[in-house]
C-alpha cells in the first residue's frame, strides 16, 4: 500500500487527509494519506524517505515551500518562477517539486464571478503562498499589486521574483480593490489590527486560510457589507492538481466534497 502526507508546523488543521483519503476510497486507489508534522531539521531525512519510495509523493504546506528545493532534483516551470514547491512527486528516479497553489488559487477566483482583472490587490503577508498568488494574478492581469507583511524585509526579498511589486509598511493601508489575507493571522481566530472602515465600495475580502470557515478578517469584511470567500475552494483544487499529478486520474469536485470538510 503507497503511503502519501502533508508536511507542515503547524499541521493540526489541515484537512488534507481528510479530502485525499476520500478521493482515494472513491477511486478504488491502495494507498494511504496522512499529515506529519515536521521541524526543518529533519526535512532532509524525510525528503530521502521520498526518494526511497518508502513514501510516494507528498503536499508540503507552511514553513517549508521553499526549505523543501534544495533537496529536489526538478522543479516545475511554476515551481522554479515562483521558488515555492506544495508537491512532490517521484517520477523515473527523480524527485519533481510542483506547485498546484496557483492552478488553485486561479480556479477560486474564477468561480467567484468577481471581475479581478484591472483591480489594484492587496496582500497580507509575504511568505508561503504567495508567490504563487502573485504569479496567478499577473496571469489574471491585475492592474497592480502592493505587499504588507510585519516583517518589511521580506516583503522586500519578493521583489527578486517580481519586481513591480509596491511595498507597503505594516499598519499602513492603500487603495484596493481586493485585499488577501495570506498571514497565519486567523488560523486560531487572531484579529488583524488594521482599520478598513473607509475602504469605499465593492472589495473582495479573500483569506486563504480555509479552517477555521470564517475568520476574523472574513468576519470585518462582511460586517462592511463587502463580498467575503475563504480559502477553502483554492484548497479543493490545488490538492485536485496534486491528486492528478500522483494517481494520473482527475478526482470529482462536487457538493459532496465541499460538504465532507464543512463537516470537519
Amino acid at each position: 500500500m503507497k503511503k502519501y502526507v502533508v508536511i507542515g508546523n503547524p499541521i493540526g488543521h489541515s484537512l488534507s487527509p481528510k479530502l485525499q483519503n476520500f478521493w482515494l476510497k472513491e477511486n478504488n486507489i491502495d494507498a494511504t494519506y496522512d499529515k506529519i508534522k515536521l521541524d526543518t531539521h529533519e526535512i532532509k531525512n524525510f525528503i530521502q524517505d521520498i526518494k526511497e519510495q518508502k513514501i510516494a509523493g507528498c503536499n508540503v504546506t507552511v514553513p517549508f515551500k521553499k526549505t523543501v528545493i534544495p533537496f529536489l532534483d526538478k522543479l516545475s516551470l511554476e515551481a522554479e518562477q515562483t521558488q515555492s514547491v506544495n508537491t512532490i512527486t517521484f517520477d523515473n528516479g527523480d524527485l519533481v517539486g510542483h506547485n498546484t497553489d496557483i492552478a488553485g488559487f486561479s480556479i477560486a477566483i474564477k468561480k467567484l464571478n468577481f471581475k479581478i482583472n484591472g483591480k489594484k490587490v492587496l496582500i497580507l503577508g509575504a511568505g508561503g503562498v504567495v508567490p504563487s498568488i502573485i504569479f496567478a494574478l499577473k496571469n489574471m492581469d491585475v492592474q497592480e499589486i502592493t505587499i504588507s507583511n510585519r516583517t518589511k524585509g521580506k516583503a522586500e526579498n519578493l521583489k527578486v521574483l517580481f519586481n513591480d511589486l509596491n511595498i507597503l509598511e505594516w499598519g499602513n493601508l492603500t487603495d484596493f480593490h481586493v485585499v488577501i489575507n495570506a498571514t497565519s493571522l486567523g488560523l486560531n481566530n487572531e484579529t488583524i489590527n488594521l482599520d478598513f472602515s473607509s475602504s469605499g465600495n465593492d472589495k473582495l475580502f479573500y483569506d486563504v486560510i480555509y479552517n477555521p470557515n470564517e475568520t476574523p478578517f472574513l468576519k470585518i469584511g462582511k460586517q462592511l457589507g463587502y463580498k467575503t470567500e475563504n480559502g477553502k475552494t483554492m484548497f479543493v483544487y490545488q490538492a485536485l492538481e496534486a491528486f492528478k499529478l500522483w494517481h494520473k486520474i482527475e478526482p470529482k469536485v462536487n457538493t459532496d466534497t465541499i460538504k465532507l470538510l464543512d463537516n470537519d
